[in-house]
């Protein structure tokens, strides 16, 4: 029956991609409802965001101290809770407070399930995982849209989001004792022992594995942001044609981890992160060079693409770089930094466009790129030696 894990696990990650679909689509209707300004989301997401940061920052402690599959069902579970919260909410205050607790549950699995991915299924399984996300992110907006073509209101499209995931936590509590204790005492062949928080903080490779995820996270991101407005703002390309373009970023990055975690195994992880990233910088500069409206549109699609599989595979490589006792703590930490790095270095693009120009959105995506090539590099750079068995 523990065969099951690995599909219950996908549901999981299509779970954490259906709410940020949602939002997208419902938010003019959310603002309305509310009676707020456009720029209110930016309260929403921030505190999401804290939530998220905290609770998969904690999460090596969290799962020394619990079974993992009780940690995903009390997570799915606070995640449906604010969700469904969502939809009963009558004040704005209440809203962007509920947004805490889906960040709190949000994080939680997040980092629980790719440090289990990391240390029992391997990086071919975590970029299927990862590729789940992406569909649940696609899901999210479609079920959005066919609630309000149906004329219901939005809270609709969250009581059945919300519901989901209540119906996600039953089925972990259900198979709770199927889970390893992936942060916990070993009490079997399938557990891992895990070092404290602070023994991890102190081991130099954590934190360049930290510093490698934010800047990895922020280049993804200030493509992903960016490219739309870089088109029509700075370079007049047709409004249709510039979202087609950042459109198959998205739909290129989901497909790129499809691609390794189907022919992934033909190269060994280290050289398939390096082929990655050296697709980053290749499209990344055909965005900057601006040949052509073609070269841009293969420069996006390139740079989605090759974006795809660098995430799950620097998280399948974190038990060898660190070592197994501070894999739950370091997944955590780094599944928070590059919670941090969404938001700080596209700021910092648009801070940069804002003073420079538009152009200087690909030069910074460039340069954001080449960084993240250094970083990888260093990180596959370092490994924990096999500890020696004792006598």
């Amino acid at each position: 029956m523990k065969r099951l894990l690995p599909a219950l696990a996908g549901l999981a990650f299509i779970s954490l991609g259906l709410p940020d679909g949602l939002l997208g689509v419902a938010w003019p209707s959310i603002r309305s409802y509310f009676g707020v300004r456009l720029d209110a989301l930016g309260a929403l997401l921030i505190v999401s965001t804290l939530g998220y940061v905290t609770s998969s920052f904690s999460s090596g402690r969290l799962l020394r101290r619990m079974n993992l599959g009780a940690v995903l069902a009390s997570s799915c579970a606070l995640t449906g809770a604010g969700l469904l919260g969502y939809a009963n909410a009558t004040a704005w205050p209440l809203m962007v407070a509920l947004g805490i607790v889906l960040g709190l549950g949000a994080g939680a699995i997040d980092a629980a399930l790719n440090t289990y991915a990391a240390l029992h299924l391997g990086p071919r399984a975590l970029n299927w995982l990862h590729a789940c996300y992406g569909i649940g992110a696609a899901t999210g907006p479609m079920i959005m849209t066919a609630v309000m073509h149906a004329g219901q209101a939005w809270q609709r499209g969250y009581v059945i989001v919300g519901g989901a995931q209540l119906a996600l936590a039953v089925a972990f509590t259900l198979t709770a004792h199927w889970w390893p204790n992936t942060g916990g005492p070993s009490a079997g062949p399938g557990d891992t022992t895990s070092a404290r928080m602070g023994a991890t903080l102190r081991v130099p490779a954590a934190w360049l594995g930290i510093a490698t995820f934010f800047v990895y996270s922020g280049v993804e991101a200030s493509i992903g942001a960016w490219t739309y407005t870089l088109l029509t703002e700075g370079r007049r390309v047709a409004p249709e044609q510039a979202a087609f373009i950042a459109t198959l970023f998205w739909g290129s990055l989901t497909a790129g981890r499809v691609l390794a975690g189907t022919a992934g195994s033909a190269l060994q992880v280290p050289t398939l992160v390096r082929v990655a990233v050296s697709g980053v910088m290749l499209g990344t500069a055909l965005v900057w060079s601006n040949a052509s409206l073609l070269s841009t549109g293969v420069g996006v699609t390139v740079a989605g693409c090759a974006c795809g599989p660098i995430f799950p595979l620097l998280v399948a490589t974190t038990p060898s770089r660190l070592g197994t006792a501070h894999a739950a703590n370091a997944v955590g930490f780094q599944i928070a930094a590059a919670a941090v790095g969404l938001s700080v270095l596209p700021g910092a693009v648009g801070l940069a466009a804002t003073t420079w120009g538009i152009e200087a959105i690909a030069r910074f995506c460039v340069l954001f790129s080449v960084l993240l090539a250094a970083m990888c590099e260093a990180s596959l750079r370092t490994t924990v030696p096999a500890p020696v068995p004792a006598a």
